[in-house]
C-alpha cells in the first residue's frame, strides 16, 4: 500500500512535469510565431515605405536635376537675352541722340551766278557745250552743298571752310523742319578747315560741345549730315577707328590742305556730309566731319572739337577769328630728313625758304623777324613742348592767343638758345 501510494505520487509529479513542459513549449511556439509575424510585417512595411519614398525621392530629384539642367543649359538663353537687351539699349541710345540733335543739324546749299551762253547752233539734246556760244548774261545755279550745325540760339553755324568760303557765293541754310534761311559768312579760319556762318533768327536749337582729348579707339560715334547734297540729316553710326591722324585733303579743284591730329572713323561720311557733326553716344559734338578717303571704304575723318572751341568762342565774343602769327616757313624734321641733310636732330622744324623768290624763310616785319629768328634755325620746342609730327609748329602756335609771349628753343650753328616771341594777329 505504501509503495503503491509512493508510485502514485511519482506518477502525479511526472504528469505535472509533463504539463509544465507542454505549457513552456506552447509559450515558445507562440513567441516564435509573434517574432516571425513581426519580421514579416517589418519586411512588408519596409518594402511599402521604400517604394513610396523611392517614388517621392525620384520626383524630387527629377525636379532638382531639371532645375540644374535648366540653369546649365539655359546659359545660352540668358546670354542671348542679355545681348538682346544690350542691343536694344544701344539702339535706344542712338535713337535718342538722333532725335535730340537732328533739329540743330542743317543742310547748306551753295549757289552762284554763272555765265549763261547762247549757242551758235540748235542743240535740243544737249550733246555739245553751249559755252561755245555768246554770253547773254548770268543765271543762278546750285554749285555745291554741305552740312553744318547750330552752336548759338541766335543762329551761328559751324561748317567747313571748303563748304563756305567764297564771299561771292550765296548760301542757303535748310533746317531739319525744311525752313530756309539765307546765311552770311562771319569768319574763316586760315589754318583749319573751319568756317562760321550765321542765319537771322532767335531761339534756334543748338548742339553742345564735348571733349575730344579723352576719346578712345573703338567708342561709338554718330554722324549726321546732308549726304551727297541730296539726303538731308542722313544718319550713320560707327566707331572711332584711329586718333591723331595726319592726312592731306583735296577739294577736287586742285586745292589741298594738310590736316593734322584728326579723328578717323568708319561711320559713313559722303560728299555733302562735310561740316556736319560727329557725335558721341551722349549727343555731344566731338568732331566736325571734314573728309573721306577716296577709293576706300569706311575711312573718313573729323576735326577734333577741341580745335574748334576756341574758334567759336572768339567769333561769339569778337565776331571774328583772331589767329596768332609767327611768320616763318618751316619743314618738319624726321629721321629721313635728318639723314639726308646731316642734321643734329630727328625732330623740330627747320626754318627754310621756298621755291619762289617771294617764299621767304622769315617774313619781313613778322613777330619771328622782330625776335631775330633766322633762316636755317631749327626750332626744337615751343614753351617746353617738343615739335614733332604730333605737335607741329602751326598747331602749337595756334593754341595761343594774339599778344601772348612764347619761348622758342632754337638750335643755331651748334648752339642752343631760348628766344622770346610776341605773337601778333595774322593779317
Amino acid at each position: 500500500m505504501g509503495f503503491e501510494r509512493f508510485k502514485t505520487m511519482e506518477n502525479i509529479n511526472t504528469e505535472n512535469n509533463q504539463e509544465n513542459i507542454g505549457i513552456k513549449e506552447k509559450k515558445q511556439r507562440s513567441l516564435t510565431c509573434v517574432i516571425i509575424t513581426m519580421i514579416i510585417l517589418s519586411v512588408l512595411l519596409s518594402s511599402f515605405f521604400g517604394a513610396v519614398f523611392g517614388f517621392m525621392g525620384g520626383k524630387i530629384s527629377d525636379k532638382i536635376f531639371s532645375k540644374i539642367s535648366q540653369k546649365l543649359g539655359g546659359k545660352t538663353a540668358v546670354s542671348t537675352e542679355i545681348s538682346r537687351e544690350r542691343i536694344v539699349e544701344e539702339d535706344s541710345a542712338v535713337i535718342d541722340v538722333v532725335e535730340k540733335t537732328s533739329p540743330a543739324v542743317v543742310s547748306i546749299v551753295i549757289s552762284k551766278d554763272v555765265p549763261k551762253y547762247k549757242s551758235f547752233y540748235e542743240d535740243p539734246f544737249g550733246f555739245f557745250n553751249n559755252s561755245q556760244g555768246t554770253q547773254i548774261g548770268t543765271e543762278k545755279q546750285t554749285i555745291g552743298g554741305g552740312s553744318g550745325f547750330i552752336v548759338s540760339s541766335s543762329g551761328m553755324i559751324v561748317t567747313n571752310k571748303h563748304v563756305a568760303s567764297d564771299q561771292s557765293a550765296d548760301y542757303t541754310v535748310i533746317t531739319n523742319e525744311g525752313k530756309e534761311y539765307p546765311a552770311k559768312i562771319l569768319a574763316i579760319d586760315p589754318n583749319k578747315d573751319i568756317s562760321v556762318i550765321k542765319i537771322e533768327g532767335e531761339n534756334f536749337p543748338t548742339l553742345e560741345f564735348g571733349e575730344s582729348g579723352n576719346l578712345k579707339v573703338g567708342q561709338t560715334v554718330i554722324a549726321i549730315g546732308n549726304s551727297l547734297g541730296k539726303f538731308s540729316n542722313s544718319v550713320s553710326k560707327g566707331i572711332i577707328s584711329g586718333l591723331q591722324r595726319d592726312v592731306t585733303a583735296g577739294s577736287g579743284f586742285g586745292q589741298t590742305e594738310q590736316l593734322t591730329n584728326i579723328i578717323q572713323t568708319d561711320a559713313a561720311i559722303n560728299p555733302g556730309n562735310s561740316g556736319g557733326p560727329l557725335l558721341d553716344i551722349s549727343g555731344k559734338v566731338i568732331g566736325v566731319n571734314v573728309a573721306m578717303a577716296q577709293g576706300a571704304e569706311n575711312v573718313a575723318f573729323s576735326i577734333p572739337v577741341d580745335q574748334i572751341k576756341k574758334i567759336v568762342a572768339q567769333v561769339k565774343d569778337t565776331g571774328k577769328i583772331s589767329t596768332p602769327f609767327l611768320g616763318i616757313r618751316s619743314v618738319q624734321i624726321d629721321e629721313e630728313i635728318q639723314k639726308e641733310n646731316n642734321l643734329p636732330f630727328a625732330y623740330g622744324a627747320i626754318v627754310t625758304r621756298g621755291t619762289k623768290v617771294s617764299d621767304f624763310a622769315v617774313i619781313p616785319g613778322s613777330p619771328a623777324d622782330k625776335a631775330g629768328i633766322m633762316e636755317n634755325d631749327i626750332i626744337l620746342e615751343i614753351n617746353g613742348t617738343k615739335i614733332d609730327n604730333k605737335n607741329q609748329t602751326t598747331n602749337l602756335v595756334s593754341s595761343y592767343n594774339v599778344g601772348d609771349t612764347i619761348t622758342l628753343k632754337i638750335w643755331r650753328k651748334g648752339e642752343i638758345k631760348d628766344i622770346k616771341v610776341i605773337l601778333e594777329e595774322r593779317k
